[in-house]
């Protein structure tokens, strides 16, 4: 039996409102998955924004808020 015949299989088990749920699921692992880049990446982050400033200009921002800010902790 293939992955795909197993899960289906399962599915056809369900009752209709988790067939719902199961249907919500998979379509959320399908934008995840096309969203490109991870959040973490500050491109990704402003992605689809009507934004813009560039990845410099963020850098150039992060720099002057945390210019001062002390790299070492006193004890």
């Amino acid at each position: 039996m293939t992955m795909e015949q197993m899960v289906m299989e399962r599915f056809r088990a369900l009752p209709p409102d988790r067939q719902l749920e199961v249907s919500d699921f998979v379509e959320f692992l399908q934008q995840k998955s096309a969203q490109g880049k991870p959040l973490n990446d500050p491109e990704g982050l402003w992605k689809g924004s009507c934004s813009d400033i560039t990845l410099d200009e963020m850098t150039e921002a992060r720099r002057e808020m945390w210019g001062n800010f002390p790299r070492e902790v006193p004890a």
